[in-house]
């Protein structure tokens, strides 16, 4: 497998990542340290060895040395996450991390003015 197949590879799962999830960077692995939390711990082992893989792959001997199987086993795995998220997901995991912020925000204000009520003497 050539540098120029496993940079591909590398560029796919790093575009997956940011029309998925949202994850902004220059390249994989930069992607992965901003948003690889998001994503399930088999599958950021998998892409940080993509990652990894793709910089060594520059250099012709070590390029004789890597497993392609294991690159390609890795990808597929990544690709299979990601591209089973899908929008509709996106949107309810959206809708309910507003719907957290604004409850939080409604529990802080209803005890900052029962504190208030308590401190001036009304309750």
């Amino acid at each position: 497998m050539g540098y120029a197949t496993v940079q591909q590879m590398a560029d796919r799962i790093a575009a997956l990542m940011e029309s998925r999830l949202n994850v902004g960077g220059r390249g994989l692995p930069e992607k992965l340290r901003r948003g690889g939390r998001r994503l399930p711990r088999r599958v950021r082992r998998e892409a940080e060895y993509l990652a990894e893989v793709s910089v060594l792959a520059q250099n012709p001997r070590v390029q004789l040395m890597l497993d392609d199987a294991r690159i390609a086993a890795a990808y597929d795995v990544c690709l299979r996450h990601l591209n089973g998220i899908g929008a509709a997901e996106r949107f309810w995991a959206a809708v309910l991390g507003i719907t957290g912020s604004l409850a939080f925000a409604l529990l802080v204000v209803a005890g900052l003015v029962i504190g208030v009520l308590v401190w001036r003497g009304y309750l």
